[in-house]
């Protein structure tokens, strides 16, 4: 079948078309081989490996903004860091809302180990965490001890 469709186009046309056509055969012999090929894959999914979507990791800023008052008070860290994090302290945000700076009082196992706060490094590359353990403390301790107070005048 293929040598008639191949006579019949040389004694038509010159040799540029008959190369051409004989291109175009090769093609659509070719492509529904690669079909077949193809189809049994398709047709059992379970074996294909179908690997999950990484999420993309965020930057502190990013991190802050879910929290209230953009983390200020709270404890971030970067997810490769052991026992350190830092208090957000301060937020400078660029115009777009998602880049900036911000300053902060590094801890150690929960401790303080600086006294000033001191601007952060590494604020927009995309590995930080927010440490929920150590968050801000609430001021309903020192709140409840004037009521007793009150109560006992």
């Amino acid at each position: 079948m293929a040598a008639t469709l191949m006579n019949r186009a040389i004694s038509r046309t010159e040799t540029v078309g008959a190369f051409r056509l004989s291109l175009n055969l090769l093609r659509n012999f070719s492509a529904p081989a690669a079909a077949a090929v193809a189809s049994p894959s398709t047709e059992n999914p379970s074996s294909d490996s179908i690997k999950p979507k990484r999420r993309k990791k965020k930057n502190l800023i990013e991190v802050a903004q879910f929290l209230p008052n953009w983390g200020i008070g709270y404890h971030m860290a970067k997810a490769h860091w052991n026992g350190v994090s830092y208090e957000i302290t301060k937020i400078n945000l660029y115009k777009d809302g998602r880049h900036g700076k911000a300053w902060g009082i590094v801890h150690k196992d929960g401790l303080r180990a600086a006294e000033a706060p001191k601007k952060i490094s590494g604020v927009h590359k995309r590995c930080w965490k927010y440490i929920p353990n150590l968050s801000k403390t609430t001021p309903a301790t020192t709140g409840s001890a004037p009521a007793a107070e009150v109560q006992a005048a």
